[in-house]
């Protein structure tokens, strides 16, 4: 029978902090693409979203990890470097160019019924979006010359927005950049992907997955299959017998951790260190909380986004970051940056249960402080909703 190594708690989020980058040296000067690429290797996945309540969501993990940066210089190296794609790797997210070929196979999975069965009925139009794109060079929805009426529940789309996104999952298309005002500009994929990448064979679908249940365990550190699983947006009838092959080709390491039901599994190159002294807000997208079970089981941190939920009915607030502090996370704050007033907008700040708010107090308030500079805004101010809010006013 195989020994299982038991993991405390403790243990495991520093397993879990170090592999998502939190105790690599942040950098001392101007943050270079050599800091972007670390930091990019170490999460594998960069999620997207257009909620803009603060900044842009990518920002917001970067940030995180690297501390202030030129935003713009992160966009121009995310988008037009030919480093990196952006695709459904998660969500909408980017990943190293080099990942393509794993995600071609979800390319021809049919996930969009009502954009599919447009492409059924009006096959000819699908054409023409994409010759346009041939024809004309990279574009977005505004460049269309027949962009279509909006003839179905597609979220307010056009039907030429509806083929340019279905033409997009099914890797006909591919995302040229995002402009600054997060509009997509598609081309064709052979024209954004590099030929020595494109031309790549089509990986076995079991092969493909085995790598990025492989990745998505590295940058975990450690995870149950689930975690894993999700990391890549795998489904589990899928994920559970190749990370049981994983294990028998001894690729990953299975472990019990305190406080978890479920067995976990070590990815070989994960780092213990002793400890680890992060102080950072979490975007509600970041690795580290985006799979809320996770969160709940490392951090015992229950958490969910309020942006969909009506405000009456929100507990924290409509946009709330984590606070990590150490290795653990220690509070939330309902934040929003009014650019027009200049101040960043702290209009919930809440501790979690037992921590010692002559601590997280200060540092919560210095955190917001460099936050509001990096967003070149002129200060903080803190409203009086949460049971931190006092002690973090009276630190600002």
């Amino acid at each position: 029978m195989r020994l299982v190594r038991h993991l405390s708690i403790q243990r495991a989020r520093r397993i879990a902090l170090a592999a998502q980058g939190f105790t690599d040296p942040v950098p001392k000067g101007p943050v270079t693409v050599r800091a972007f690429r670390r930091a990019l290797d170490r999460m594998t996945i960069l999620q997207l979203d257009s909620v803009n309540v603060v900044c842009r969501s990518h920002f917001l993990p970067m940030y995180a990890r690297l501390g202030p940066y030129d935003r713009d210089k992160l966009d121009q190296w995310i988008w037009r470097s030919g480093e990196n794609l952006e695709y459904l790797s998660h969500e909408a997210s980017i990943t190293k160019m080099e990942l393509q070929p794993l995600l071609r196979e979800r390319m021809t999975q049919r996930r969009w019924k009502g954009a599919d069965e447009l492409a059924q009925r009006e096959p000819e139009y699908v054409a023409s979006v994409i010759e346009q794109v041939d024809q004309l060079g990279p574009l977005s929805i505004s460049d269309l010359q027949n962009k279509g009426d909006r003839t179905g529940p597609w979220w307010g789309m056009s039907k030429g927005k509806v083929c340019l996104e279905l033409s997009y999952v099914r890797g006909a298309l591919a995302i040229h950049e995002r402009t600054k005002t997060f509009l997509i500009v598609y081309d064709l994929t052979h024209r954004v992907v590099r030929p020595e990448i494109y031309d790549l064979p089509d990986p076995d679908p079991s092969e493909a997955n085995k790598q990025m249940l492989m990745l998505g365990a590295k940058s975990l550190g450690v995870g149950t299959d689930r975690d894993i699983a999700d990391y890549f947006r795998l489904k589990m009838p899928v994920a559970r017998p190749l990370i049981a092959e994983l294990v028998e080709e001894g690729l990953l390491e299975p472990v019990s951790v305190q406080g978890w039901s479920e067995t976990a599994y070590l990815h070989p190159e994960a780092k213990a260190p002793r400890s680890v002294n992060a102080r950072a807000l979490l975007s509600p997208f970041d690795p580290v909380v985006w799979f809320r079970p996770r969160a709940e089981r490392l951090f015992d941190f229950h958490y969910r986004i309020e942006i969909y939920v009506p405000e009456p009915k929100r507990i924290y607030g409509y946009y709330v970051l984590p606070f990590l502090l150490g290795e653990e996370i220690v509070g939330r704050v309902d934040l929003k940056a009014d650019r027009k007033a200049g101040q960043l907008l702290a209009r919930g700040v809440f501790g979690e249960e037992g921590i010692d708010q002559a601590d997280v107090a200060p540092a919560l308030a210095k955190t917001l402080m460099e936050m509001a500079e990096w967003l070149g805004l002129d200060g903080v101010t803190v409203a009086k909703k949460g049971n931190l809010a006092r002690a973090v006013k009276a630190c600002v």
